[in-house]
C-alpha cells in the first residue's frame, strides 16, 4: 500500500465527532463565503474533504447542516464571552472584560459572526429563532450585573425596572458595533469594549447611582 493509500485508509478511520467538526467548520466558512441559499452541498463536501454521502448520514439535510453550525457557534461564543469575564472585578470591568471577550471571538472567528448574525437571521424563522435564543441568553448576562450592581448600592429596586431593557439596548449596540468593525478589523478588542463602555456604562452607572435623566 504506498504511502498516500495509508493516509487514505487512516483518513476513513477517523472517529465521528473528528469528521463532524471537519464537515461543520467547512459549511461555516462555506456559508459565510456565500450565504445559506447559494452554498452547495458540493462545496462544502470539497473544502471538508469528505463525500457528500458522509456529510448527509453525519449532518443531515443541508437545512439541517445550517442549523448545527449556527447552534455550534452561537455556543462557542457564548462560552467565550463566559470565560473571558473577570467575575473577581467590579461589575463595570466584569462587563468590559466580557465585552472584550466578545470582540475577541468576532475577531478570531469573522465567518461565525457573518453565519450568526448576518445571515441567520434573514434565512428563516427557525434560524432566527436560535439567534434570538443567543441574544437572550447575553441581554441576561449583563441584566445581572446591572442589577446586582444597583442592589450593591442600594438602589436594586430602579435596577430591577430598567436594568433589562437597557441590556438589551447595550447587546444590540454591540452586535451593531461588532458589524462595523468587519470593515475596520485594524482597531482591537479592547479598543472597541472601551468605546462601548463609555457609550454605556457611564448611563448605567447614572441609574444605579439614582441619576436618571427626565425630559425638561
Amino acid at each position: 500500500m504506498t504511502e498516500s493509500e495509508q493516509q487514505a485508509e487512516k483518513s476513513k478511520r477517523l472517529p465521528r465527532a473528528v469528521r463532524e467538526k471537519q464537515i461543520l467548520d467547512a459549511a461555516v466558512t462555506v456559508f459565510a463565503r456565500h450565504g445559506y441559499h447559494p452554498a452547495s452541498m458540493d462545496e462544502v463536501s470539497e473544502v471538508a474533504g469528505v463525500s457528500k454521502p458522509m456529510i448527509y448520514s453525519y449532518l443531515g439535510s443541508k437545512e439541517d447542516l445550517f442549523l448545527q453550525c449556527i447552534r455550534r457557534e452561537a455556543n462557542r461564543l457564548i462560552e467565550a464571552v463566559r470565560t473571558g469575564i473577570d467575575v473577581d472585578v467590579a461589575a463595570d470591568m466584569q462587563l468590559w472584560t466580557g465585552l472584550r471577550a466578545f470582540y475577541g471571538f468576532v475577531a478570531e472567528h469573522r465567518a461565525s459572526w457573518t453565519v450568526l448574525h448576518q445571515q441567520a437571521l434573514a434565512v428563516g424563522e427557525k434560524f432566527a429563532a436560535e439567534v434570538t435564543a443567543l441574544r437572550s441568553h447575553a441581554i441576561e448576562m449583563v441584566t445581572k450585573l446591572v442589577v446586582s450592581e444597583g442592589s450593591r448600592k442600594g438602589l436594586g429596586e430602579q435596577a430591577e425596572f430598567s436594568g433589562e431593557g437597557l441590556s438589551a439596548a447595550l447587546v444590540g449596540a454591540a452586535e451593531a458595533l461588532a458589524d462595523w468593525w468587519l470593515d475596520h478589523p485594524d482597531l482591537s478588542p479592547g479598543v472597541l469594549a472601551s468605546w462601548l463602555m463609555n457609550l454605556t456604562w457611564l448611563g448605567f452607572n447614572d441609574l444605579v447611582q439614582g441619576q436618571v435623566w427626565r425630559p425638561s
